[in-house]
């Protein structure tokens, strides 16, 4: 049996979608991963809800002024099929650079129009090993992404031998959600993120509440950490403003996006702000041996006859309950395609 890689090249993809525009965003994911195949990048970690990107208009105006954006965005929500319409490119990007994705989506159920801020990692093979569905949508967006449940809360182990989990937002106050993760030993973790530091009130906190965030569950969990955010660009702007209406409470800019080590030192980044980047960093498991000396929260340092932890892993979603989201990658993708995607 081949030995797994020590040492992984990774990225946090510090990019901002073309927003409310599907299409021209799985094309922007297609190119970020071929960028990434470039540079011998073997993991990339995208923002949340980066296709068709974060709805920031429902923290800037009145919920029946939403009706007709909120039905838009749902058209622009990502359809989760292996080999599918909305996400076959992106399964042959992946293969045919051998770069394995945590991708942020809004995503539709299939045959419906019920939303949920998902996760979705596709394999360096083209599979999509799942999705992970945010369990609890924050303030207003209750009004646009149903609840996830226990049975996207999970790992997945990916072809290079490590188990990848994640999470969206302030999804990773729930130290219960946190915990589901490291009990099922999780090796690397996606944090997805919005630019919040744009939006008024968080100007001065939110970079802090994401790094704080982030170090503490790379700690905790002993886990290489990859935290990517978007960033607002005039595109996104301007759609709101023409969509909805002038608005002052969201500001171009935002963003923090890097790569932790499990004793928190930065490996990559932080970066902020409106330069599209990948934020590389090595991540060398070599060093997680001492790491462990000191504490493993799946081991010796959990004390499970005095702290019970358990969660419920039933699926509650139709979908969910016949596993649709793992389909095999159907091989290797003609030259037409090559040529079309690239």
């Amino acid at each position: 049996m081949e030995s797994k890689p020590t040492k992984l090249r990774v990225a946090a993809a510090h990019a901002a979608p073309i927003f409310m525009n599907k299409v021209a965003t799985i094309q922007k994911v297609v190119r970020l991963i071929e960028q990434a195949g470039a540079d011998e990048i073997k993991l990339l970690v995208f923002p949340e809800t980066f296709v068709p990107g974060y709805p920031y208009w429902i923290e800037c105006f009145p919920p029946l002024k939403q009706v007709g954006v909120l039905a838009k965005y749902a058209e622009e929500s990502v359809v989760v099929e292996g080999n599918g319409e909305d996400m076959a490119s992106i399964q042959r990007a992946c293969r045919r650079t051998g770069v394995a994705i945590n991708l942020g989506v809004s995503e539709r159920m299939a045959g419906g129009y019920t939303l949920f801020n998902s996760q979705i990692t596709v394999d360096s093979d083209g599979t999509i090993l799942g999705v992970h569905r945010k369990l609890q949508p924050t303030y207003v967006e209750r009004m646009v992404w149903a609840q996830g449940n226990g049975s996207t809360l999970r790992n997945w182990t990916l072809t290079l031998g490590y188990n990848l989990g994640g999470l969206v937002c302030w999804e990773h106050t729930m130290n219960g959600a946190r915990q589901a993760l490291i009990a099922q030993g999780e090796h690397i973790h996606a944090g997805a993120w919005p630019a919040l530091s744009t939006m008024a009130g968080f100007e001065p906190v939110a970079d802090a509440q994401i790094e704080a965030l982030m170090k503490a569950h790379a700690l905790t969990a002993q886990v290489f950490v990859i935290t990517a955010s978007n960033y607002v660009d005039d595109v996104c702007l301007d759609w709101m403003r023409d969509n909805l209406g002038e608005q002052t409470f969201v500001k171009a800019g935002g963003g923090w996006s890097a790569v932790l080590h499990p004793f928190c030192a930065f490996l990559a980044g932080p970066h902020i702000g409106g330069e599209e980047k990948l934020v590389q960093g090595e991540i060398d498991f070599s060093q997680l041996g001492a790491v462990k000396v000191w504490l493993d929260a799946a081991g010796h340092y959990q004390r499970p006859e005095i702290l019970q932890f358990s969660f419920d892993k039933r699926p509650q979603w139709a979908d969910e309950k016949i596993n649709q989201f793992k389909a095999p990658f159907k091989g290797t993708p003609s030259e037409e395609e090559l040529v079309t995607e690239l």
